[in-house]
């Protein structure tokens, strides 16, 4: 089986900085991170390796800085690992972002995909079934539990709703996606660490993939953010010394005040 994890090198969320002409992430010199829900998923794929001796290609679509993320993936036990980076796929939305790891995924080939559910600088849980419809494959989405059926060749999923759990089998090539609650990530081990500088970020560009260029980048995204803003707060400050009653009043009469309740 060979599962190929889609992970997100995502901006550390104290220091997110926007664009001011094009509305979208700034991400040059900006700390970042693998996508917590991304984690998840590698976590998964890597316990169906030690459970069904899977092959575990991690892929990101992002500069050439996301190279750091795909070597850490290296060291937590991927066996593989490519970046999707060109010029030409810079400002891609959702659609765009899709239709690129989409291509690569065709052209790397895979007997599943696993995707975090949502990544934390954006929050629109589009891309992995994006990714699935692109390829024309069944999702199953909010992974809570991945498991193996050795008699079956299938997997089983447990995925989470509000109120209730759903199991499902799938055989065949599927998108599953994970939720961050899933599991812990493991820890890089020593072997892994060492063993990771020796091996190749594979690069895939615009030339490698049979992508219309319409479709992708900036141009090719159908979603347009208008504007921008920062949140203001409001740092005044009233501090009062009162006991527990007095304080109850005053917090139920400020709400009043503010028709909160």
């Amino acid at each position: 089986m060979k599962i190929i994890v889609c992970i997100k090198q995502v901006p550390n969320t104290t220091e997110i900085k926007i664009d001011p002409v094009t509305n979208t992430l700034k991400r040059d010199g900006v700390p970042s991170i693998i996508n917590p829900d991304d984690k998840a998923a590698l976590e998964a794929a890597l316990r169906l390796k030690a459970q069904c001796g899977a092959e575990v290609v991690a892929l990101t679509m992002g500069p050439p800085q996301a190279e750091k993320a795909l070597r850490e993936t290296l060291a937590m036990g991927a066996d593989a690992a490519y970046l999707l980076t060109d010029r030409a796929f810079a400002g891609s939305d959702t659609l765009a972002t899709s239709t690129i790891i989409a291509a690569a995924v065709k052209k790397l080939g895979a007997d599943a995909v696993f995707c975090g559910r949502q990544a934390i600088d954006g929050d629109t849980a589009q891309v992995g079934p994006q990714i699935a419809e692109h390829l024309g494959i069944p999702q199953i989405t909010y992974a809570q539990d991945v498991e193996y059926c050795e008699k079956k060749g299938t997997l089983r999923i447990k995925r989470q709703f509000e109120d209730r759990y759903q199991t499902l089998e799938v055989s065949g090539l599927c998108l599953i996606t994970v939720l961050s609650s899933y599991a812990k990530p493991r820890y890089m081990n020593v072997w892994d660490i060492v063993s990771q500088d020796e091996k190749e970020i594979g690069i895939l560009t615009f030339a490698d993939l049979e992508i219309n260029p319409a479709e992708i980048g900036l141009g090719g995204s159908p979603t347009k953010v208008k504007s921008t803003a920062t949140k203001q707060f409001d740092k005044t400050i009233e501090t009062l010394e009162l006991d527990a009653e007095q304080a109850a009043n005053a917090i139920v009469e400020a709400l009043k005040q503010k028709h909160l309740i």
